[in-house]
């Protein structure tokens, strides 16, 4: 199954669910978030548990009914199985979906479908909540069939139709993919959401082809990748930093992140759950990461980190907390000023100016990083994004940058680079111009730019061995990107070329003679035009 097939298919159970959420007065609220949130929630822990039994388990694999099998382990037998089964939720038989269907019948569905998921958290307590920057706990897990007004009937039918679309096929087959289940379910939910409401800090994605190419730059195979730390300040549903890690290896880094939304960390979490790092889980922190940074040293400074991914917002409306970060404790941290507040625009508050200082402050010595930013920040003549470009090329960071094509994000149409910095110090970056790379499509009917595995692959392989392409990629000394104003554009230093082309001494001869009577037909009708000039002023009188 590829990754486009699991694509349809998790679109397909959303859209089954709205119907559900629908039918019940739920759409386009909060309620229905959750409940969808949840579903998926439940729905990828069974499959996850199963593709883990059966992978302990080989003979349960090869069973031919899976569940009539698991269902005749002894509570020994089974309870090994789940001591072998490391970094995963643990669920008890009577948790398992089929298991669970069978039972819809009973009159009082609706309280067993909620004791479930309370049971599934309870088993798994020390994982199953978010933690916010002021240390308070959220259960991630709450009763679906309180959200639905009405009696028990209609709480029991909304529960059986729910647990009819999450048993209806299996996500087993994509876990040995490492696919991304959370960062699809949140592409496709927030384009209704933010519509309906996403407020100051609406929510972005970012697309799987970024998040690919970024670990892939961030990642060398050959280094040294144990007990490695993993950041990403405005995580999101976690895409970035989810790549990241399965570049690492899952088990060779602990993921640390923060966002200020509680949807996204929520989606976070799941993430991680299903990608085999719950061991990063109690380092997922929802809160402002510029106001309140949350993770720290004993000493109290800011934890530095050996790699860190971000797409922050670009533009935000920051003003609440803009007296805040002038008056930054953190001593160097926003080294290049805070975006001044435009009383036109607040709205248009360049926030990711003070994520990528942050980032910077955050990076470890030695460390690496990748940062998306509106294509613009590339070019800036002043300002901020000037100050940080030269800081990055007077301290030698600056890895290269690899500028996007046009809508490669299908909810906004901003043209963004990626910028990628390595605190070991580079002499010569690599700049990429992929403008021209991708084909475009209609995504969710959203125009766009969909590169290919290939167009992928050219990224990677010329950044990676610094090879210079004529109109693609080239690498300009410190010297030269001093010259050009530290302008980190491909374009602005590739070579004009101009083209020759070789001709006969008589075909020079024929091109010299037609220049010629040109040049001499136009001197004459100059000429012409001269005398008439003259002629015409001489019949100019003045008036008394």
């Amino acid at each position: 199954m590829n990754i486009e097939e699991l694509k349809e298919q998790t679109y397909a159970l959303i859209d089954r669910l709205k119907s559900t959420t629908s039918n019940n007065g739920l759409a386009g609220s909060g309620n229905e978030y959750t409940v969808i949130v949840e579903s998926f929630l439940y729905k990828f822990l069974n499959d996850k548990f199963v593709y883990e039994a059966k992978r302990v388990m080989p003979e349960l694999a090869e069973a031919e009914n899976f569940y009539e099998a698991i269902d005749q382990l002894s509570e020994d037998d089974y309870e090994e199985m789940c001591d072998m089964m490391l970094d995963t939720i643990i669920l008890k038989k009577e948790h398992l979906i089929p298991f669970l269907a069978k039972r819809q019948n009973e009159d009082n569905f609706a309280e067993l479908y909620d004791s479930t998921l309370e049971s599934i958290a309870s088993e798994n307590e020390e994982i199953f909540y978010i933690l916010n920057e002021d240390d308070t706990r959220v259960s991630i897990m709450k009763p679906i069939s309180e959200v639905v007004s009405g009696g028990t009937a209609k709480k029991n039918a909304f529960c059986r139709s729910l647990i009819g679309n999450v048993a209806s096929f299996s996500f087993e087959n994509a876990f040995a993919a490492g696919y991304d289940f959370f960062s699809t379910i949140f592409e496709y939910l927030i384009k209704d959401y933010n519509a309906n409401g996403g407020g100051n800090y609406a929510e972005y994605y970012t697309p799987h082809s970024i998040a690919s190419i970024m670990a892939q730059l961030l990642v060398d195979p050959n280094d040294d990748l144990r007990s490695k730390t993993c950041n990403d300040p405005s995580a999101g549903t976690g895409t970035l930093v989810i790549a990241l890690a399965h570049a690492i290896g899952e088990q060779n880094c602990t993921v640390y992140t923060q966002d200020i939304s509680d949807k996204s960390s929520t989606m976070m979490m799941l993430n991680l759950i299903l990608n085999n790092m719950s061991h990063s889980l109690t380092h997922v922190i929802q809160g402002n990461t510029l106001k309140h940074p949350f993770h720290k040293n004993d000493d109290g400074s800011l934890k530095k980190f050996d790699y860190i991914v971000s797409n922050p917002p670009f533009k935000l409306d920051f003003s609440d907390f803009h007296e805040d970060l002038k008056n930054d404790k953190y001593k160097g941290r926003f080294f290049a000023g805070i975006p001044n507040i435009t009383k036109k625009d607040k709205a248009g508050m360049e926030i990711y100016l003070c994520f990528f200082q942050h980032l910077l402050y955050t990076l470890a010595d030695g460390g690496k990083g990748a940062i998306v930013v509106p294509t613009g920040f590339i070019t800036a003549k002043s300002g901020i994004a000037f100050k940080i470009r030269k800081h990055l090329i007077d301290h030698r960071y600056l890895r290269g940058v690899v500028s996007m094509p046009s809508n490669i994000f299908a909810n906004t149409g901003t043209n963004v680079s990626v910028v990628f910095i390595d605190k070991a110090g580079v002499d010569a970056p690599v700049l990429i111009d992929a403008s021209k790379l991708g084909e475009t499509i209609k995504d969710n009917g959203n125009q766009k730019t969909k590169l290919s595995t290939e167009e992928i692959t050219q990224i990677v392989d010329t950044f990676r061995n610094k090879e210079v392409h004529e109109g693609f990629s080239v690498m300009p000394s410190v010297e030269d990107i001093e010259e050009k104003g530290y302008s980190f554009s491909a374009g602005q230093y590739f070579d004009i070329k101009i083209d020759y082309v070789d001709i006969t001494e008589e075909e020079f001869s024929e091109r010299m003679t037609e220049y010629e009577q040109k040049l001499t037909a136009q001197f004459a009708k100059s000429h012409e035009l001269e005398t008439k000039i003259l002629e015409q002023l001489k019949t100019l009188h003045f008036n008394d």
